[in-house]
């Protein structure tokens, strides 16, 4: 039946790919909303026509101003209202967090629906560690903003997910290659759809694949955590000619130091050995 939910805001997860992963209670609350809060009202009015479902959309996304997010929040305190991302699960890496931390300061009622996810979907392809990872959404489009956050999060003991798109993959994984030497990163693209893949191996031969096989859509960028071998078993001489290709020895020396926990003044010595 139609409106048969209460008032408030409703946060619906919806496919990042294939159509079929919509869950029926998505459908449902879709179907019960006098209205739908969305990114890109083209993006949902195509799947809401494959729903069968026709309903009042509005426009909310990055740009959207306070006068916009009291306009929704009038209307949910009256009305079920759904709130939906162009892919995926709202509020990952997608505008809307202000929306509900006001509607919870206002006593509205804040409904969240599980469903379709891409960071969980590749992080267990990827075949990485999975008992502790860390979302970190996109990196940033400068080369030293990037290099840096790569830097700050190089000591935490989990996996690290990224969100990338396809034209800035290379870039990312040099950044990689440079700042975290030795880790193993996945690239997981395409999810759930016909040409899903999920390639794993060193940042080197990752760009080298997507330089001969230029890659499409968006991307789940994945990077091993730090390892926790002896120190006498690490190939440090490996992992310093990785880090000197294009860097200078105290670049390398203070890269491999910050990935492995090693002195820096002793990598510093072997590295301009190594040059």
């Amino acid at each position: 039946m139609e409106n048969t939910l209460s008032p408030g805001l409703y946060i619906v997860a919806t496919p990042i790919g294939n159509l079929g992963d919509i869950t029926l209670r998505a459908v449902e609350t879709l179907r019960g909303a006098c209205a739908v809060a969305c990114e890109d009202t083209r993006v949902t009015g195509k799947l809401l026509h494959h729903l069968g479902l026709k309903k009042r959309l509005i426009r909310y996304d990055d740009h959207a101003g306070e006068a916009d997010r009291e306009r929704l929040l009038a209307l949910m305190e009256a009305e079920p209202v759904a709130l939906v991302s162009d892919a995926g699960t709202p509020l990952i890496s997608d505008p809307g967090y202000r929306l509900v931390r006001t509607a919870r300061e206002r006593g509205i009622a804040v409904t969240s629906l599980p469903g379709p996810n891409a960071a969980v979907v590749a992080m267990t392809l990827s075949g990485l560690p999975n008992d502790r990872f860390l979302f970190a959404g996109f990196l940033p489009n400068k080369a030293k903003a990037r290099e840096d956050v790569l830097t700050d999060l190089a000591r935490v003991p989990a996996t690290l997910v990224f969100y990338e798109t396809a034209p800035r993959l290379d870039a990312s994984l040099a950044a990689i290659a440079h700042v975290l030497p030795g880790r193993e990163v996945a690239v997981a693209r395409e999810l759930t759809k016909k040409f899903e893949e999920c390639r794993s191996g060193s940042p080197q031969e990752l760009a080298a694949h997507y330089a001969a096989h230029p890659p499409k859509g968006e991307i789940v960028l994945l990077i091993a955590p730090p390892g926790d071998e002896p120190m006498g078993e690490i190939d440090v001489d490996s992992l310093l000619r990785e880090a000197l290709a294009g860097a200078k020895a105290s670049q390398a020396a203070a890269a491999v130091a910050k990935a492995t926990g090693l002195d820096r003044k002793t990598l510093y010595a072997r590295a301009l050995e190594l040059k």
